[in-house]
């Protein structure tokens, strides 16, 4: 059925005896997506005991069957193993064999039911069957037309696949992406590959430069080819807009291209790297922007193109709208805030009434602050004045959690900015736009501080010519995940009308989190209630041993015993928040922990184990990256409805809707017991767990203790040693993200 393929480069200091043994997979006991690297247990023909096999597979699946090339070693711990050098794949001889393979989830549209059904039907002409009379799969019950053209295209796809894994496993690639290259560029898989190598870093989530240059280099790419140089420099630039900025200048994006592209024999040279990016730039593959401030020397910054232009457009499109403020009868105005104010017998403050009055006319407006401060009723008022004024208004927010909050809040509808901007999967770009704007004139976005670069740009072009915006956040929590740093942009350029409201009203002084987050804003060491049997705070502290072994043991006994005991369901209220993924106390052991506790596997919830995570139904997952064909975006959270083990299917429910993801794209969620700091941006909890700890002290800092903080609503905990705390609270984040937004809008337009 297959070639023999080299399994893995053995290094043993005598020379092996080598043999070949041939014997069907029993089951899996470990297996990396990543690297191939399989431990399995194999039946060979007249012996009753199991065989251990060790070595790297392309795709191996329970009921295979094998002839292996390779030779025996005793392990001190484990027993006598059959390290194996090459294999290949040979249809399974027994009726037993031939049910496991078909039910092994080799193919879409057979499980364990089905490949049972067909094997008792047509017996050791199964495969003959299959392979060429698959029509004859209506005589089997319960297997209709539909299913057997199903059956008929995943048993060709599954051989396409299977000669996909074969070549790439040769030229050093992981398998895990196998099938998605194959479903992204389908009989051209190879041939894609072959020819252009890094573009599978740019068409493929999970694969990155360092996989695809890998590729590269043993197709026989040159380390100091131009082809490499120029796919290097555009990585580089990628890299950084992970890390929020929208151009380097040229001599960092030079280091970080000698950094990216040494090897063990070659260095590029300053002077290249140099020579490729202006090349580049006259082809307009990049663009340098010469700049000058502070009477400086002259710098080359460094952008991909729709970067540059996306900030210059925004820039723009922003400053001709504060060009021209709408006209507005103020006296009439603050009459109308008066009356309001003494209808409902309340008194806003003066920076309050201050952004009522400013939203009257303002065809861009911040506001922005604290926890407490009063912005909720605020937006509320302004909602409340522009629909006196008789306007169609819009109200979106960047997450799916932050929408059903600002619509609670206003009691009118909300969307997600994707949807309010209708996106179209079809083209990969938004409906409205300047051409087709929104049908609305006036419009607020809420949690701004979460607009990345573009989404501000698509959103500031839907927006009607004479329709206001309003854009709500909180300038002290982390910036957006995507590049650039909007908000901040627009408040430091003072082009923008600001209202920021400062005064923490008395109701919210008595939440110990609001107290706590202002502390923590203006550097001091916040007010944490140790924490009791019967605590009085709904801002607590547990010490957690100070060792983060001992903080994985508190956080568990929270979730068991503590927060139940105070009336929260520990299932559906808590989400514990960590700064990052590594570590004990970092979301991924976490996630295993938790899952364990919250959700523990059971005969009727189904799983799978994907790149050596457990997906089990009724788990909390969260979306890693933008899927737009999907309609959900990085880091909306859904819980895992049903595993189809025959289609090869999950499917996920978003808060009422149903998403369904193919086994292979599963890398784009993950468990979300617990999740980063970053990711929570947008959303609110009952109970909130932070777990702060040295063993994180890369990533502690002032607004990544704030955010996750403000993330709580009734109660929020910190786990960990008062080091970690102090170290979080006295350190502001001093990289600063390379944009340019707030210059550009202080230039004429």
């Amino acid at each position: 059925m297959s070639t023999p393929q080299s399994v893995t480069n053995q290094q043993v200091n005598a020379t092996p005896q080598y043999e070949t043994i041939t014997g069907v997979v029993e089951r899996l006991t470990f297996h990396s997506e990543e690297s191939g690297y399989t431990v399995a247990r194999l039946t060979r023909p007249r012996t009753t005991d199991l065989t251990t096999i060790v070595g790297n597979f392309a795709n191996i699946q329970p009921g295979q069957t094998l002839q292996l090339t390779g030779f025996w070693k005793d392990h001190p711990q484990y027993g006598p193993q059959f390290n194996v050098v090459n294999y290949k794949e040979t249809k399974p001889a027994t009726l037993t064999g031939i049910e496991k393979y078909l039910g092994s989830g080799l193919i879409k549209g057979v499980g364990p039911v089905t490949a049972r059904r067909i094997v008792a039907h047509f017996g050791l002409e199964t495969l003959d069957i299959i392979e060429n009379q698959i029509d004859r799969l209506i005589e089997v019950q319960g297997i209709a037309k539909k299913r057997i053209k199903l059956i008929k295209n995943a048993w060709e796809t599954q051989k396409a696949i299977k000669e996909v894994m074969v070549f790439l496993q040769s030229h050093g690639v992981s398998t895990t992406y196998a099938v998605k290259i194959y479903k992204q560029y389908q009989d051209n898989a190879i041939a894609t590959v072959t020819s252009n190598p890094y573009q599978l870093a740019t068409d493929i989530y999970g694969i990155g430069f360092l996989t695809a240059d890998k590729i590269a280099r043993n197709l026989g790419v040159a380390p100091d080819s131009e082809f490499r140089y120029s796919a290097g420099i555009i990585h580089a630039l990628s890299e950084a807009a992970e890390d929020g900025h929208c151009y380097l200048p040229q001599p960092e994006l030079i280091e970080n291209v000698i950094k990216l592209l040494t090897t063990d024999t070659h260095q590029p040279q300053e002077e290249a790297i140099a020579h490729i990016i202006k090349e580049m730039s006259a082809r307009e593959e990049l663009i340098r922007e010469s700049v000058r401030e502070n009477y400086s020397e002259k710098l080359l910054l460094c952008y991909k193109p729709t970067f540059f232009h996306t900030e210059m457009n925004l820039a723009q499109m922003i400053s001709r709208r504060l060009s021209q403020p709408s006209v507005q009868d103020m006296p009439r105005v603050r009459a109308w805030l008066e009356r309001f104010m003494a209808s409902r017998k309340i008194q806003l403050s003066p920076q309050q009434q201050q952004a009522v009055e400013t939203a009257a006319y303002s065809p861009i407006m911040v506001l922005t602050g604290g926890p407490g401060v009063g912005k909720t009723f605020t937006t509320h008022t302004i909602v409340s004045l522009w629909k006196a004024m008789g306007k169609s208004i819009a109200l979106a927010a960047p997450t799916g959690r932050a929408a059903q909050r600002l619509a609670e809040m206003t009691g009118l509808e909300a969307k997600t900015i994707h949807r309010l901007l209708e996106f179209d999967p079809k083209t990969m770009g938004f409906k409205r736009d300047h051409e087709n704007p929104l049908p609305h004139n006036a419009i607020i976005a809420d949690e701004a501080s979460m607009l990345d670069l573009f989404l501000a740009h698509s959103l500031v072009k839907a927006v009607a010519q004479g329709a206001q915006l309003l854009l709500v956040g909180d300038i002290d929590q982390l910036p957006s995940v995507g590049p650039g740093k909007v908000l901040a942009d627009l408040i430091n350029s003072l082009r923008v009308p600001v209202v920021r409201l400062t005064q923490v009203f008395r109701q919210a002084q008595q939440s110990a989190i609001v107290i706590a987050a202002h502390q923590i804003n203006q550097g001091d060491y916040p007010t944490l209630e140790p924490i009791s049997d019967n605590p009085v705070s709904d801002c607590l502290w547990h010490s957690g041993g100070y060792q983060p072994e001992h903080g994985v043991q508190a956080i568990c006994e929270l979730i068991t015993d503590f927060i139940p005991r105070l009336g929260f369901n520990p299932a559906c209220d808590v989400q514990v928040l960590c700064p990052m993924s590594r570590g004990l106390v970092g979301t991924r052991n976490l996630n295993a922990v938790l899952q364990g506790l919250l959700n523990p596997p059971s005969p009727d919830k189904p799983e799978i184990v994907r790149s050596g995570m457990t997906l089990r139904v009724g788990d909390r997952i969260i979306q890693q990256t933008n899927d737009y064909n999907r309609e959900v975006f990085n880091g909306d959270l859904g819980t895992i409805l049903s595993i189809d083990t025959e289609e090869q299917e999950l499917t996920v429910d978003y808060g009422g809707r149903d998403v369904v993801y193919d086994y292979a794209d599963l890398n784009e969620i993950t468990l979300a017991f617990a999740v980063s700091i970053h990711k929570s941006q947008g959303s609110e909890y009952p109970v909130v767990i932070l777990p702060f700890y040295m063993q994180h002290f890369i990533m502690l800092s002032r607004n990544l203790f704030y955010t996750g903080l403000t993330r709580a609503r009734k109660l929020a905990i910190v786990v960990g040693s008062k080091k970690a705390i102090s170290l979080a609270v006295g350190t502001t984040n001093d990289q600063q993200r390379y944009t340019r937004l707030w210059q550009r809008l202080l230039q004429p337009s």
